[in-house]
């Protein structure tokens, strides 16, 4: 749980110090941390391996954000920083659903823990029905 927590302050602009942080300053640390990840990936010298802060396809993103018609274009900083709400987004709705399997003392989260959590949380109200045109 101290992982969502960090996340959590990350994306609210506050370290596990407490020092504030503006979105460019945080898009910058992102880019870094991309960066040395890739050049670390091509065996390149002196470069320690690092986590990606964002872990989801920023292209994926950038092309969901200009299936809008009213988007003409994206800024790279806005895509990192819907990635960053997606991720926190999804982390969140599996930690509640995951909770929910737990309380019933299962070892995999099915269908019914998600809806569950979609009735439950007003948060998620919005995506009840969602899962219907998906089988099972």
């Amino acid at each position: 749980m101290a992982g969502v927590q960090e996340s959590i302050d990350l994306f609210t602009n506050k370290d596990i110090d407490q020092e504030e942080y503006t979105e460019t300053e945080i898009t910058e640390q992102a880019e870094v941390e991309i960066h040395s990840t890739e050049a670390t990936d091509l065996g390149q010298p002196g470069i320690e391996p690092q986590e990606k802060l964002i872990k989801l396809p920023l292209s994926r993103i950038r092309s969901i954000i200009k299936t809008d018609t009213d988007v003409k274009i994206a800024s790279h900083e806005a895509v990192v920083t819907l990635a960053k709400a997606a991720e926190l987004f999804i982390q969140s709705l599996a930690s509640e659903a995951a909770t929910r399997t737990i309380r019933e003392k299962r070892k995999i989260v099915l269908r019914k823990h998600l809806d569950t959590v979609f009735e439950t949380k007003d948060c998620y109200s919005f995506l009840e029905g969602v899962l219907e045109s998906f089988q099972d």
